[in-house]
Parts: C-alpha cells; structure tokens; sequence
C-alpha cells in the first residue's frame, strides 16, 4: 500500500468528481491521503472531506503565497489542531520565487505556524522554495527541532534536505522527480535515507510522468514510489512499507486501516 501524504483534493478540479478519486485510489492501492490546507476560509470543505471518508486527513495552515488574506493566529491554528482529523499544522513556509519585495510578512507568518505546531504537539508542513537559508534559519530560531515535520515537495539541495533531517524532519518527494530536467534532484533522491522520506502529488499539480500534463490525483503517487525504488536499487515493495511507515510515525493521529 501506498500513502498520498500531500493533495489537494478540496480543490474544484478533483472535489468535483471525489468518488471517481478515491476509486482511483483504492484501484491503486493508495490507503490514504493527507489533505492539505492552504486557506482558512476552506478549512470547513476540508474537514467535510475527512468526515465523509474514514481515509482522508487534514492539516490546518496558510500557505505562504497568499498575502491578503485571513491571517492564521497562533490559537486559531492551535483550536483547529484539537480537531480529530487535524494531524498536522501547514502548508507553512517560504517562496521567495513566486513573490519578491519586503516579504516579512512571510516570515512572521512562518514564526505563527511553528509556534502552534510546538502547542498542539502536530507536525509541520513546510512550504520552501528559492528560501533555503532563511527557512532553516527560522526553524533553528523558533526551536521547530522540539517538533517535527516535512518538507514536503522538495527541490531544493542536498545541503538542504541534510540541515531539516538534522532538525528531526522528513523528506517527501513529488512527480517532479520523474521529468527529464530533475536530475540534480534525482541525485539529491539518492543520498537521502530511504527512512527519511515520504511520497506526494501535491495534486491537482505537478502529474509524475507518464501523466505529466494532465490532471494530478493521489493515485499517482505510485510513480513517484516507483522512481524512488529505481533511483534506490530497492524494491518497490520496500519503498512501499517504509514511506508508509514513516507517514504513520509522523503523522500520529493518523490511524492505520
């Protein structure tokens, strides 16, 4: 079995046809997924999703792209956490790629995550583009090594990925590392321990070939364990068993089926 730990499958393009997803999922043997907050204004179409399906989870977070919105509190983060199907706080994070300027804000929003990740005992989802420096920095900063976490979708470095496993954090891969132009990352694959990762789509985005290009869902995610076991010299069977054990040591509240 395989673990989606990281969709958006609130989103319209996939809600719109949820049953036809999880099918999918189950048609390829995908236990469970973890959908991810990236708004507070949709937290409740999330947790609708978790109530209606004994496999879906949820996280509680803003994501780092989105400025002029409903800012997350520490307590209003922490209250959704007590949630039963709330296992983890984020997307949280930086993106110094997509947005420039004084981007403060950014950072103190990042700080607010951590803060209520370390109240309410969940792991952190952690968002990090173009922004090594300063996300390992605040991490360092805000004791974010006396909680855990993921960084998930990563395509940074090598250095990176080594600093936040130092820090107790897990790595998780997506689809990008199946495209021809990711092979910096492939190797950044190769060197990390296999007990350190985790598996994505980061659906709707983001389809791993041989589905680049088309819409991204979680059944998926057994190309990216497939690349891993490639890049590994491993069976995909063991890439299986150990992502999925690492979701559950991670993600705690998360209950096996």
């Amino acid at each position: 079995m395989y673990i989606d730990s990281h969709c958006h499958i609130n989103f319209p393009e996939l809600n719109k046809k949820i049953d036809q997803v999880l099918g999918n999922m189950k048609d390829n043997n995908i236990s469970h997924a973890l959908c991810v907050s990236v708004t507070l204004d949709k937290i409740d179409e999330i947790l609708n999703l978790t109530e209606k399906y004994s496999n879906i989870y949820a996280s509680v977070g803003v994501h780092p792209d989105y400025e002029d919105i409903e800012e997350p509190d520490i307590d209003t983060l922490f209250n959704y956490s007590r949630e039963k199907k709330i296992v983890a706080i984020g997307e949280t994070g930086l993106d110094y790629f997509r947005l420039k300027g004084d981007l403060t804000w950014q950072r103190d929003r990042f700080r607010t995550h951590i803060r209520a990740a370390i109240k309410s005992k969940l792991p952190l989802i952690i968002h990090t583009r173009n922004a090594q420096e300063d996300t390992i920095s605040i991490m360092k900063e805000e004791g974010a090594h006396s909680t855990t976490g993921v960084m998930h979708c990563f395509t940074e470095s090598y250095e990176m990925a080594k600093q936040a496993i130092d820090l107790g954090f897990y790595i998780s891969f997506s689809g990008i590392i199946t495209f021809k132009n990711a092979e910096n990352l492939r190797e950044t694959v190769k060197k990390i321990p296999i007990e350190n990762i985790l598996i994505e789509t980061d659906s709707p985005y983001l389809a791993p070939v041989p589905n680049r290009g088309k819409l991204n869902e979680p059944a998926n995610v057994r190309y990216v364990a497939e690349k891993i076991a490639e890049l590994k010299g491993i069976s995909i069977e063991e890439v299986a068993e150990i992502t999925t054990n690492n979701f559950f040591k991670l993600f705690s509240k998360c209950k096996v089926l």
